[in-house]
């Protein structure tokens, strides 16, 4: 372990320095400033040649700052001769433009992947993609982790009722199958047709779950329509209790004003996007990914299976 660096940027230093704490090492010695028009410096303060460099940085709020930051950081640290450099991401922006979804749009989840690999990483580690198959846009490895395991905890000890799993869209079905499976319960599936970007209507309600205690689970909230509408939904079918679960809390635009206006009785969340001062919430239970992605180092630095933490 004496020949691993981790680094990271301004987007989510607390869970560097807890990945840091499960690893029993601290946080490289780094800076990472803007000039006054913006351009973003990085000075690496220590040596890293022949190290095994992990840097963690989630693309999140503001994310062109924070992608921009990361990659500096990758080409500073490679320029800097490091064995290898690995890009720990636990929120990877722009994962939703997957795909073209129309005539003339760019599928820039790959073009961020190819800037990632040009910039240097050898290595990436993601939690929860939104789409899987953003693994394929990179020509180096990729270690996809679930943040299940952390949430699953959660739930087993938090709810012993009747519970259902219900994600708030079709997309969410496998998700959520996978769930139930560990929990032993019911799943319902909500019908729900999107007229644009940001806006979506529920339809009708697939499944029992009147009386029951439903957690609604995705793998990210942004502007929280989706799964506000979910909830308001599964209370006019007659659910008891109205929970939620998700990776990753981008919460932006009216986010916060629609989930405390909801039905929603908690909303259990994980810090690998992390809490601004107009996110926090009694309604908000956040969970940390820290310990995870640090065993997950651990484990890419031996050689050691990473899949068999979420078997």
């Amino acid at each position: 372990m004496d020949r691993i660096k981790i680094f990271s940027g301004n987007a989510n230093k607390p869970l560097a320095n807890e990945i840091c704490e499960t690893l029993g090492m601290t946080i490289g010695k780094s800076e990472v400033k803007s000039f006054s028009d913006g351009e973003i410096s990085v000075d690496i303060k220590e040596s890293v040649r022949g190290v095994e460099v992990y840097v963690v940085q989630s693309i999140s709020m503001p994310c062109n700052n924070n992608l921009m930051e990361l990659l500096i950081m990758l080409d500073a640290l490679k320029r800097a001769s490091a064995f290898s450099v690995t890009a720990v991401i636990p929120y990877y922006g722009y994962a939703r433009q997957d795909r073209k979804v129309a005539p003339r749009t760019p599928i820039s989840a790959k073009l961020v992947a190819d800037l990632i690999t040009t910039a240097g990483a050898t290595r990436v580690v993601c939690v929860d993609l939104h789409a899987g198959q953003i693994q394929g846009f990179f020509n180096i490895p990729v270690d996809h982790l679930y943040a299940m395991p952390v949430l699953l905890d959660y739930i087993k000890k938090k709810f012993q009722d009747d519970i259902v799993i219900v994600p708030p869209d079709a997309g969410g079905v496998e998700r959520a199958r996978a769930f139930a499976k560990r929990l032993g319960s019911a799943i319902a599936i909500i019908d729900k047709r999107r007229p644009r970007p940001n806006v979506s209507e529920v339809m009708n309600i697939i499944g029992d779950v009147e009386g029951k205690t439903a957690i609604l689970l995705d793998d990210m909230i942004d502007t929280a329509g989706t799964i506000t509408q979910a909830a308001g939904a599964l209370k006019e079918n007659g659910a008891k209790h109205i929970f939620a679960c998700c990776t990753h809390a981008v919460l932006s635009g009216p986010a916060m004003e629609r989930i405390e206006k909801s039905p929603i009785e908690e909303l259990v969340v994980t810090n690998t996007v992390p809490e601004r001062d107009d996110t926090r919430s009694a309604k908000i239970k956040r969970l940390s990914v820290g310990p995870l992605l640090g065993e997950s180092i651990k484990r890419i630095h031996f050689g050691e299976s990473v899949s068999s933490l979420f078997v």
